[in-house]
């Protein structure tokens, strides 16, 4: 069984634990080498890291990565999409980035038998007073396994294949360019005259990071989105080549503006703004978070309800010997606010769909 059909598998798994990606593929060919089950289940957790990642970095937008946002489904080897917006752009890098980010981490740490750290450069000289040593991360094998997993889906030769292709890439070029460099002393008496340094990969919030930056200034490419049936003809690639032309690989692109995500999409499965939560009051919040009541109600035109909630929690744990640890249920009644309609449900008044509009994401 291929990666094909294993990549479909575990990414159906991934839909049910509640991802905004889900994927369906029909009548893929189970061939190719049984060594892809080895990496099933390293793809599968890559996979949800990315989406719990997109979720974390969305958390106070009006788009917040939720299921069944991006729906994906392969029949003979065509591919068809609803939408190719800044968002599904950055659930594409996300996502290729998770699998290839768990690939690496599982890889140098001994878990597949035919990969190690990435020893190619140890012993040389990598500037003053350092050479290469220790275990570096082994991306390369990371990105050569994800790309086989992740960009088997894409079977069509149209301008959203090309989309989605261009952001899985730049999801994996985004773990390269956030790796760091780490090195360790040598020397009498701890006199560090020579250092031996590798390269690591970064926290996975570090990635998730970078591609929101990537996000917020991504490209609007415009192409041709419907596949054809000289989808893979000379002329096609030709404007699909030259549409890119200008677009460096680590940018994400998309093809489609946002829909108004104030309200609720029943085709998207967006369930608009009513009922979500945001947040008010706490001098720790950042700015972005602090205004998340006026992003996420006012400007939609609802407003903002405050609620009492009961919270019960571990408290006054104590270790046992040996080994076990108790502790207390305490609770806590917390003050929670979230987006309501007003009443006689009035929509938003002209300056705020204005800027509704004005808004990318």
């Amino acid at each position: 069984m291929g990666p094909f059909y294993f990549l479909a598998m575990v990414l159906s798994m991934c839909s049910h634990a509640h991802l905004a990606l889900a994927w369906t593929v029909n009548n893929f060919l189970m061939t190719g080498p049984k060594a892809f089950l080895t990496y099933a289940d390293s793809v599968q957790v890559g996979a949800q890291s990315g989406i719990h990642e997109c979720k974390h970095q969305f958390a106070w937008e009006r788009w917040n990565c939720p299921e069944n946002t991006l729906q994906l489904s392969t029949h003979n080897g065509l591919r068809s999409g609803k939408t190719s917006t800044r968002q599904t752009s950055f659930v594409h890098g996300i996502s290729a980035a998770g699998v290839m980010y768990t690939l690496t981490k599982n890889c140098s740490m001994g878990d597949f038998d035919n990969c190690g750290c990435d020893d190619s450069r140890i012993g040389q000289t990598g500037g003053r007073g350092w050479i290469w040593g220790g275990c570096s991360d082994n991306v390369a094998f990371g990105e050569k396994i994800s790309k086989q997993f992740v960009d088997a889906l894409e079977g069509g030769q149209d301008s959203r294949a090309a989309i989605n292709l261009h952001n899985n890439e730049a999801g994996r070029l985004a773990i390269k360019a956030t790796m760091r460099r780490a090195c360790k002393c040598h020397g009498v008496s701890g006199s560090c005259s020579i250092q031996t340094c590798w390269m690591q990969l970064a926290d996975f919030r570090e990635v998730g990071n970078y591609l929101k930056m990537k996000y917020e200034h991504a490209k609007k490419l415009e192409m041709d989105k419907k596949p054809t049936r000289s989808g893979n003809s000379a002329d096609n690639r030709a404007a699909i080549a030259l549409a890119f032309r200008s677009i460096a690989r680590t940018e994400l692109v998309y093809l489609e503006d946002s829909p108004d995500y104030c309200v609720k999409n029943r085709s998207l499965g967006f369930q608009g703004l009513e009922g979500r939560e945001c947040l008010k009051g706490n001098k720790n919040m950042s700015l972005w978070e602090r205004k998340s009541c006026r992003r996420l109600c006012y400007e939609c035109g609802l407003k903002v309800v405050e609620k009492r909630i009961e919270v019960v929690s571990s408290c006054n744990c104590k270790f046992h010997w040996c080994c076990t640890v108790k502790c207390d249920k305490c609770t806590q009644v917390v003050t929670k606010y979230y987006c309501a309609r007003k009443q006689g449900g009035r929509k938003p008044h002209n300056k705020a769909k204005r800027r509704n509009r004005a808004q990318r994401h």
